[in-house]
Parts: C-alpha cells; structure tokens; sequence
C-alpha cells in the first residue's frame, strides 16, 4: 500500500487469500476487502448472538486482517499472498459459503473501522479464538456474547480483551492496495523515501541484532555507507551480497523489523508517528515544491527535450500546470494512468526513459553528453567515471577562481570533492549536504561553462 502502506494504514479494495496452510501448494484468490470480511464473520460468528458481541468481532476481525496487510506478514516471509483461510494460522475463510444477512448488513456498515493500540499508527493484532474448544490470549469469541448480554458496548467488549487504550479508527480511505517494495532495487546513487525507510528500519534492527551497522543521521540518500551496510546484512542473512536492495534485501529486512517491533502480536511495541513520518512523501503532484519537484524537472526536460511527444515546458520550483502537462504526456505516451501524479511506477518509468535518453543521444548532442546530469546523486566514497567528470568541471571553476576548493580528477569522491560541491551548494542558497543531485550538477556545469 505505497505512502499509505508505509504511513496510515487504509482500507484495500481486495486482498489475496491462500487457501490452505502457508507452504501448501493451494489455491489463491483475490477477493474484495469487504467480502472477505463478511465470510469470515459468517464463519466464524454465529447470526443469533447480540449485536454488541457481532459488532465486536466483526472489528476484531477486519483489524486483524489489516495488521496482516498492513505488515505485509506473509511477503515479507517471501510468500505471494496476504492471509490463509485457516484459523491455526489466521482466520477462517470458506469459499462459497452462504452468509447471514444481518452480518452483511453491518459489515457494509464497519468494514473500514479498526482498532488501534495507544498512540500506535498500525491497525492492532486483535488475537482472538472462539473460547471454549480453544484459549488464548486477546479476545474470547464466545465470551463477548456474555458481555454484549451484560449491556457492554462493541468498544467497552474490546477493551475488557485488549485494555483502556484501545480505541477505533471509523471510516478509513478505501484504496488499491500497493506493496511497499518500490518495484525496482535500490542502489548507491538513488535518492528516495524508500532509502529513508531502510535506514530507519536498520537502526531499529541493529538494537536487536548489534552486528547491523547503525546510521547518525537518517536522509534520504543511498551512499556509500548504506551500500557497506546493506552488504553486511546481506552476508548475515545469506543474501547475495550486491550491497542493493533489491525485493529479497527489502523484503527480508521487513520481517526483521516486524519482528523486532512485535507488529503482530498482542504485546506490540507498535509503530509511532515517527516511526512512519515521510519528509517528502512517495508521491509528487500539482503545487507540490522542493528538492525533488527541481530533480522531477530536470528528469522530464531531459527526456522532452529528445522526444517531441512531450512538451517542453518552462517550469520553476513549483509543481505547476507546466510540470502535469509534460507529466500525463509522459504518462500517456508510456501507457501509464495519465492522472498527473508521479508515484511510483511513473518515477521508475521516467528514470528507465531519462537512461535511454542518455545511451542514445543524437549525434549532434554527443559532445554535450558529459554537461548531461548522470542520473545519479554523487556522495562521499562513490567511484567512477560520473565522478570523473564532476571533478573535471569542478576543477575548471578552480581554474577560473583560485578561491574556490582546488579539487583532484582522481574518479574517486573524497572530502575535497565533498568541499568544492558545498561551497557551491552555499552560493546557490541550496542544503549543503556535499551530496551531488541534477541542480547541483546544472550550477556546476553552467559555472564551469561560464
């Protein structure tokens, strides 16, 4: 589920259900959300108990599914689906069965309630069994039916199971679900939200697991240090060691950090606004501005400039009406939903074209190659001929002002480098990371050029 899988949980439309035990080759279906709930319920429920007692389950039973989609439990233990139909393992779920109607009538009612713990973002792992053939702990099934008889309320039922701060989440977006894998692997260069979620997730792994090298800082840059530790936890977990992320890497540090957190369990350390806040988001669109709306526009002129399909627009720091023009003429020359945003699927789809573009550039655009972002940020420890070049034109601004760092060509980013790009980055009012993305790369060859 995308930012929404990754921050606020939301309701999926459908959900994969695998019918049978996880290592059994059965059956997969793909089911809307809120029919599957209305099995579940009527598997498992009995129409003739208080509606207190319905209405309590009910919640236990779609929070309980949301904790298992919302963790991705079973891909990130490499399995393609999002729950089982048996209930040593998950819920039941019998295909084909009748349903009763007054179970249907309020689950169409609180499909897209949950319930959450405390302060915790994600929707609670309500554990629950039916209380007397089978005991455990979180909610008794058949002990509801007591309470509801009592007079307790749906909410005051789920607090005598789960505790005083339990409370519901009522109405929930209804979206697509989206994995949280970003589609393409992650490597050195990359500059994403996904590299910010790794990061956090690594630091919270390396409590439990100290051999996990931990980050001072969390950005949202992969470099050299991420690479190096990516690596480490590769050959801990018998990975292949490439030191990218690719979906085994993201999926099994994943499981690590469900697991560490304990995000499906009923003594949760569960996830806090700052466990899943975002600095810019996964999805970019109109009025949107910053760093990455300037590297969005750069990408897209790129690629408009050697593709008459697409305008070629003027633009400024702003997500504009310019920028959604030359983005749904992307989209649509691309085959991809022509809505103006740029999610995820568009940005790897822009990244993939602004590649092409730059391994078949006409012959009268060749010379100017080099002046042509890379298409990669450049950071501390990065080698290469991209870091050729930039010491190259870093070196020519030397030449024309002794003030300015003195940098080596030797293809090898290092702290001088690291110097010069700063000082740039301080004359042109941008974050003095060291770190070179395409404005940077734009000021330094334009004042190179000069």
């Amino acid at each position: 589920m995308e930012d929404r899988q990754i921050g606020r949980p939301i309701i999926p439309t459908t959900i994969i259900v695998h019918l049978g035990n996880p290592d059994e080759a059965s059956e997969e279906i793909t089911i809307s959300f809120i029919d599957y709930i209305k099995n579940v319920a009527c598997s498992e429920l009995y129409p003739s108990w208080p509606d207190a007692a319905l209405r309590s389950n009910i919640l236990a039973i779609t929070s309980f599914s949301l904790n298992r989609i919302y963790n991705e439990y079973y891909p990130s233990k490499g399995y393609s689906f999002d729950i089982t139909s048996l209930p040593n393992y998950d819920q039941t779920y019998v295909k084909g069965r009748d349903l009763f109607d007054n179970i249907i009538k309020i689950v169409d009612e609180i499909f897209n309630n949950y319930v959450v713990k405390g302060n915790h973002i994600e929707p609670y792992f309500t554990n629950y069994c039916d209380g007397k053939k089978t005991l455990c702990e979180g909610l008794s099934q058949w002990g509801t039916v007591h309470l509801a008889e009592q007079g307790k309320t749906p909410t005051e039922i789920l607090k005598y199971y789960y505790g005083n701060d339990i409370s519901i989440i009522q109405n929930a977006e209804v979206a697509d679900p989206i994995t949280s894998y970003p589609g393409v692997p992650l490597k050195v260069g990359d500059v994403s939200e996904h590299v910010r979620i790794i990061k956090r997730q690594l630091n919270r792994i390396h409590v439990n697991y100290p051999a996990i090298p931990e980050f001072d800082t969390i950005h949202e840059f992969y470099d050299v240090v991420l690479e190096q530790a990516i690596q480490k936890f590769q050959n801990i977990f018998d990975l292949e060691i490439t030191g990218m992320i690719d979906k085994a890497t993201w999926y099994k540090i994943k499981y690590l950090y469900n697991a560490v957190k304990k995000l499906s369990d009923i003594y949760t350390e569960g996830l806090l606004q700052e466990d899943i806040e975002m600095k810019f988001g996964l999805e970019l669109k109109k009025n949107d501005q910053g760093p990455h709306v300037q590297g969005l526009h750069y990408f897209i002129r790129v690629i408009a400039y050697f593709d008459n399909d697409i305008p070629f627009l003027s633009v400024d720091s702003i997500y504009d009406s310019n920028t959604e023009k030359m983005v749904i003429a992307f989209q649509k020359k691309y085959g991809l939903p022509a809505n103006g945003i740029v999610d995820i699927t568009t940005w790897n789809k822009l990244k993939e074209i602004y590649f092409e573009v730059l391994s078949h550039l006409p012959k009268e655009a060749l010379s100017h190659k080099d002046e042509i972002y890379p298409g990669i940020s450049l950071s501390l420890g990065m080698k290469g001929d991209e870091v050729t070049t930039l010491q190259e034109f870093l070196y020519d601004i030397y030449q024309k002002n002794n003030q300015f760092p003195q940098v080596d060509i030797i293809g090898c980013f290092n702290t001088k480098t690291e110097m010069a790009v700063k000082e740039i980055q301080k004359e042109f009012q941008l974050d003095e990371t060291g770190r070179v993305g395409p404005i940077e790369w734009k000021h330094i060859v334009e004042k190179a050029k000069k």
